[in-house]
């Protein structure tokens, strides 16, 4: 969600969500993300340019099945990051590339075997007036050419109560002027903003600030595209006793379960490893099939809730856990440093190279990227052999075709595993060192304080 942190958008990013149901698209919802690759790279402000290279270089080679953009609209006016997710028209024309690097990006990934998903930003426009990035004029409530002020909802105050349902979905996010979605000629707007997009060849959508739009209102939109069934995965916040709840959102497609992140900081920082044994739909999460989860995205990271970056091997094991286990799509989110919550992205989006100018490349760390290709080769088995020292030592299995171990005690580990993997040669994709299985299944292996040794079939040597 557009959170800045600023008087202009610090609540996109604590928005939440409680209890309706929802009126169901013509065509059956896409679940999880289609294909046998359900890892998401989110490059979180990287120009289009940017993007199709990586996707050549990293994304495709490591295995990940998407790549998330940033919002590709003509936006206001700023350096500030959260520019992005103000829009004043529908126009490719950001400052992260015009249509046709968006359209270059797309088929560059496509050749490279990755699929695009867009942030679509659909809930609002801007907060204030000017000139956009692209040269459109715009008033708050006036964008020529797509929306006036009777196409905005009546409520014209900022959200202030997370009971109140018609207060969430009719009035202003952080002061951003509120589309009103109930009206057919609105809901007809979006539909060919996104269908543009999916002409372009986007294979999904991630919807901001979905728990502002009534869950109805979105179906009607989607059934609207050109493809009905596109991937669709929604930004609805959980909130404790909150009006409007996550759940109502499920049958558009996928929604984003924010508890998986916020949980993973709590075990990873204050109790046990060993707790996370049934992880997910055991901790009274969304159905895992339906449920995007990540350890962070550019709001959390910026808010606390979740871990970050800075939290070093905290996040790193958080991560490698995210990837070996079995619930939900996992985003991996790849980011820049900040000290100032409101920085836009370095260069301008542009990316050098990972690793300088403050780029973190976070889905390109050895520990994390490795565990793509784990993911992928263990997708659609159970976890097996589980096992833990009651504290923060634990190790799994994913039935006969991989093996975790995460050892995040403050001192080092020397333990013999259980696993169901066919004997021989091994390599840890973590270490790159050979670990070898014996014949009834089981290798010893020492593990350095923080440190973790993740094997699969798809890698029996190493080099």
């Amino acid at each position: 969600m557009a959170s800045s942190r600023t008087p202009l958008a610090t609540a996109l990013a604590l928005a939440a969500g409680a209890a309706a149901l929802v009126a169901l698209p013509p065509q059956p919802a896409q679940a999880a993300p289609p294909g046998t690759k359900d890892v998401t790279a989110e490059l979180f402000e990287w120009t289009y340019a940017s993007v199709a290279k990586e996707c050549t270089t990293t994304l495709g080679p490591a295995g990940y099945g998407y790549v998330e953009v940033s919002p590709a609209t003509e936006h206001i006016q700023g350096s500030q990051w959260w520019t992005s997710y103000q829009p004043v028209s529908y126009r490719i024309a950001g400052r992260l590339g015009d249509r046709t690097a968006f359209k270059n990006m797309i088929d560059t990934c496509h050749a490279a075997g990755v699929k695009v998903v867009a942030d679509a930003v659909i809930n609002h426009m801007s907060a204030g007036s000017g000139t956009g990035t692209g040269g459109s004029s715009y008033t708050k409530y006036n964008y020529p050419g797509i929306y006036q002020s009777q196409d905005m909802d009546d409520c014209t105050s900022q959200i202030s109560n997370y009971q109140d349902r018609w207060n969430v979905q009719h009035c202003e996010l952080v002061g951003l002027a509120d589309l009103d979605t109930g009206e057919s000629s609105v809901r007809t707007r979006i539909a060919r903003y996104l269908n543009d997009l999916l002409s372009l060849g986007v294979d999904g959508f991630r919807v901001d600030g979905a728990k502002h739009i009534p869950a109805d209102d979105l179906a009607a939109i989607k059934s609207q595209l050109s493809n009905s069934g596109v991937y669709w995965k929604q930004e609805v916040i959980y909130g404790e006793g909150e009006a409007v709840s996550p759940t109502e959102y499920l049958g558009n497609g996928d929604v984003q379960e924010f508890r998986y992140g916020r949980d993973l900081k709590r075990v990873f920082q204050n109790e046990k490893l060993a707790y996370l044994n049934n992880f997910g739909e055991g901790w009274g999460y969304m159905a895992s099939g339906k449920s995007g989860v990540f350890v962070d995205n550019w709001d959390t990271e910026r808010n606390g809730s979740t871990l970050t970056y800075k939290n070093g091997a905290d996040y790193t094991l958080a991560n490698v856990f995210m990837l070996a286990w079995p619930y939900g799509s996992p985003d991996v989110h790849s980011g820049y440093e900040f000290s100032d919550n409101d920085a836009g992205p370095p260069n301008g989006g542009t990316v050098n190279a990972c690793y300088q100018d403050g780029w973190k490349c976070q889905h390109k760390w050895p520990e994390i990227m490795s565990m793509v290709a784990l993911r992928n080769t263990a997708r659609g088995t159970a976890v097996t052999n589980w096992w833990d020292n009651g504290n923060d030592a634990i190790a799994f299995g994913r039935g006969d075709k991989a093996f975790v171990a995460i050892n995040h005690e403050s001192g080092s580990l020397t333990q013999t595993f259980q696993t169901s993997l066919p004997s021989g040669g091994y390599c840890d994709v973590q270490s790159g060192k050979t670990v070898t299985v014996d014949s009834s299944g089981r290798f010893t292996a020492t593990l350095g304080a923080n440190t973790a040794v993740a094997l699969h079939v798809g890698a029996r040597s190493c080099g």
